[in-house]
């Protein structure tokens, strides 16, 4: 099971501070990710309300509501996922996965943003295809932030 819990920034927790500082060079492209992320979701939850009509996502492959909601619910939920990890990653929550498991778990982000990308590129709307540009940059700022395996806090 993993626990975690919100970092408070006056917190002093002696085993937090025992780690490796985050650097810019990692920071920048997390933060940049969760912008990123935060976008997207804004974007599903507006199709998931009806702001935006479902036939522009999903390779216009959606053919009803019904689809719509579960399509649009999961993409959601696995965004999130991958907000909580980079906040795991930068030790603005704190949990019991290790770095190791951290790191399966963007190694996963980061073959699916990949594939999404090829996807997206032949999607049957312009505007998914648009899309292959936001994927492709999340999947490098994921490698970017792999390459640096020493760096898994931040304060």
């Amino acid at each position: 099971m993993l626990c975690w819990t919100l970092r408070s920034s006056s917190s002093k927790n002696k085993t937090l501070k025992a780690l490796p500082i985050v650097t810019m060079k990692t920071a920048t492209p997390i933060r940049l990710l969760l912008v990123l992320i935060v976008a997207v979701i804004a974007f599903h939850v507006c199709i998931l309300v009806k702001i935006i009509p479902y036939n522009l996502a999903w390779g216009g492959r959606l053919k009803n509501d019904t689809d719509m909601y579960v399509f649009e619910s999961f993409s959601i939920l696995i965004n999130i996922i991958l907000v909580v990890v980079l906040l795991m990653k930068i030790r603005v929550i704190t949990c019991y996965a290790n770095e190791r498991l951290i790191r399966i778990i963007l190694w996963s982000f980061f073959v699916l943003f990949i594939l999404n990308t090829l996807g997206n590129l032949f999607a049957d709307t312009n505007l998914e295809k648009l899309f292959s540009i936001l994927t492709l940059t999340s999947a490098l700022l994921i490698w970017k932030i792999l390459k640096d395996k020493n760096d898994t806090a931040l304060d």
